[in-house]
């Protein structure tokens, strides 16, 4: 059998000679297809750089608008197109000397933190628990422990803002009124336990993939089950700890619900950084380039953390998946 001969003709289409004499025509469409079909890695690799540029484009397109509105001063907004209309770098100075953002910022930071903590030590242990021990209704009881992650927040929200606007006489010298309302507490209380369901999944998958040997070796040395798993188990399973910490640290940091409901909306009162946005919005009139300089000042935090935690995260991502 002969090889077709291919030949270009004065059109611009690619055509086939065959052994009798016959030729097939084919537009620009069609001979790309012939070229992909024959050298598929081509096609994989086209693929994913439209994919890869697709995600970028939609991804950083809102920040690059952002920083736009930011450096265009305040009434050359309505002209604002690809480019800034004026150059204001001093927008990121205002940020700070109209309201106090920075302590909105702590604010956040602190109670993004403690919440972390906190469901990253009961998730280990439950996790433990789901992950490594023979418990009866295992399986009930983890589908119970992830009910709780189906509900809105909202769906809570009745009860707590009735708990925490309760004075309790016990907390009055240690509580402003003896109330919970504009605490931490009454941030952190609720937001991990709405957040705990996800951290326990991913930290139960990971805990029972460790090796039964690696934590009997540990018990033979003289260490509790506790000790073995915060010498052994956490260590192994970095990366799904960095994973869900990482999670519950963004969460968190960005939640607005409750914030914005269990506080005043005072930096002295643990208002966290949404609430610190609001501040810009006037009676009269909304600073949206102060706002919009606020709101890439305030994402920075969350941006280098996943910068610095991006192998951990992606790698406990994937490694969850797997069952070894």
């Amino acid at each position: 059998m002969t090889r077709p001969d291919t030949t270009r003709t004065d059109g611009g289409t690619e055509a086939v000679g065959r052994s009798d004499d016959t030729e097939i025509k084919r537009g620009p469409v069609e001979a790309w297809a012939a070229r992909m079909v024959k050298n598929p890695k081509r096609a994989y690799r086209s693929m994913f750089y439209v994919a890869t540029i697709f995600f970028l484009v939609t991804t950083l397109f809102p920040f690059y608008w952002l920083l736009m509105v930011a450096l265009t001063p305040q009434g050359r907004l309505q002209d604002v197109h690809l480019t800034p209309n004026g150059f204001n770098p001093e927008v990121f100075v205002e940020v700070f000397t109209i309201i106090p953002f920075h302590w909105y910022m702590f604010n956040s930071f602190v109670i993004a933190t403690a919440s972390t903590i906190i469901v990253l030590v009961v998730a280990s242990l439950a996790g433990y628990v789901f992950g490594r021990l023979e418990i009866p209704y295992k399986g009930p009881l983890m589908l119970l422990v992830l009910i709780v992650s189906f509900f809105p927040p909202a769906a809570f929200f009745i009860p707590l803002n009735d708990l925490f606007n309760t004075q309790f006489a016990v907390m009055e010298p240690v509580l402003t009124n003896g109330s919970l309302y504009n605490t931490p507490y009454a941030l952190v209380t609720p937001l991990s336990g709405i957040f705990m369901p996800l951290s326990i999944f991913i930290l139960t998958t990971f805990y029972g993939q460790i090796p039964d040997g690696l934590e009997d070796a540990a018990r033979v040395e003289g260490t509790t089950r506790l000790g073995a798993l915060f010498r052994v188990i956490i260590p192994l399973s970095a990366p799904g700890v960095a994973t869900a910490g990482v999670l519950t640290f963004i969460a968190v940091y960005n939640e607005f619900f409750f914030s914005f409901l269990m506080t005043d909306g005072q930096p002295q009162n643990w208002a966290p950084i949404v609430e610190g946005l609001m501040g810009y919005q006037g009676q009269y009139e909304i600073l949206f380039n102060v706002m919009a300089a606020a709101s890439i000042v305030g994402v920075l935090p969350v941006a280098i953390l996943v910068v610095v935690a991006q192998e951990r995260i992606v790698s406990g991502l994937t490694a969850g998946a797997l069952k070894e």
